[in-house]
């Protein structure tokens, strides 16, 4: 639905509410009845009022941020939040999660670590809360030692902490330091509750952690222990699809798609389109 309509469904919602709160009485009881009723009835009236008024002055002062999000309008949505973030200073999580994600999108990956580097000198509490952005610019930037490092240096302070974990592996993996990444990956797909981390982990010790392993053997090992926790948790591949679709609005899961394809059809032997 367009905001603009849902603005209006809204304030209509809000006048048919106030209006069977106030007359529901008098239809049902009459005048007296109503003038008894009185004294219930105001109180939740007016709250209803406040609540609903709350809710329309918060949707009202968003507009123009979600008439943005809604057309897709991305650099003009990049430049709204800079106005809000760099000039009036409101360094909220949600407002620089959203500049971040809307210059990975642009792939403006500078302005990505620009905007933390000033965020953590305001606010430093809001990098901790979106770390996988930070990081996943690093990756697209091809800074994967940097990426790496950066993961590394949040793991045990950010939230989504095994997903930080997964990144600082496969950081690892895409800078070539295989060993370092193997034992990451082994932990995760024996232990991680997420089906997506299990199965990722899994794919990758599978090939290429395996290859270049001290043990392939045992990688191998791990791999189908991990492939298998998935199948007896989704049992087949329209469960793994489902899974995937309910993460697929996050910006760190878009940019590892491919390989989230790919590990579905690994675990459940779909072939490839």
């Amino acid at each position: 639905m367009k905001f603009k309509y849902l603005i209006i469904v809204f304030t209509v919602l809000i006048v048919i509410i106030i209006l069977i709160t106030a007359l529901f009485p008098l239809i049902i009881g009459g005048p007296d009845f109503a003038a008894e009723f009185k004294v219930f009835s105001l109180p939740l009236l007016i709250f209803m009022i406040i609540l609903l008024g709350g809710i329309g002055t918060v949707l009202l002062f968003n507009y123009r941020l979600f008439s943005l999000l809604e057309r897709e309008d991305w650099p003009a949505l990049a430049y709204y939040l800079e106005q809000k973030i760099y000039v009036k200073g409101r360094y909220s999580s949600r407002y620089v999660r959203l500049l971040a994600s809307s210059y990975l999108v642009i792939t403006d990956f500078q302005s990505v670590l620009k905007l933390e580097s000033k965020a953590q000198l305001a606010k430093p509490s809001v990098i901790n809360k979106n770390v996988l952005l930070f990081g996943a610019a690093r990756i697209l930037n091809k800074n994967h030692a940097e990426a790496a490092a950066f993961f590394n240096s949040h793991m045990h302070k950010a939230k989504k902490e095994q997903w930080v974990r997964w990144f600082y592996a496969f950081s690892q993996l895409l800078a070539g330091s295989f060993s370092i990444a193997e034992p990451e990956f082994s932990s995760l797909a024996v232990s991680s509750k997420s089906a997506l981390i299990t199965g990722l982990s899994a794919y990758f010790l599978h090939d290429p952690v395996a290859k270049y392993s001290t043990d392939s053997e045992k990688c191998q090992k791990t791999a189908i222990l991990g492939k298998n926790r998935v199948i007896k948790s989704h049992k087949n591949f329209t469960g793994w699809k489902k899974e995937v679709e309910r993460s697929s609005a996050n910006i760190h899961i878009a940019i590892i798609r491919k390989y989230i394809d790919e590990t579905g059809n690994w675990i459940f032997g779909v072939k490839g389109s």
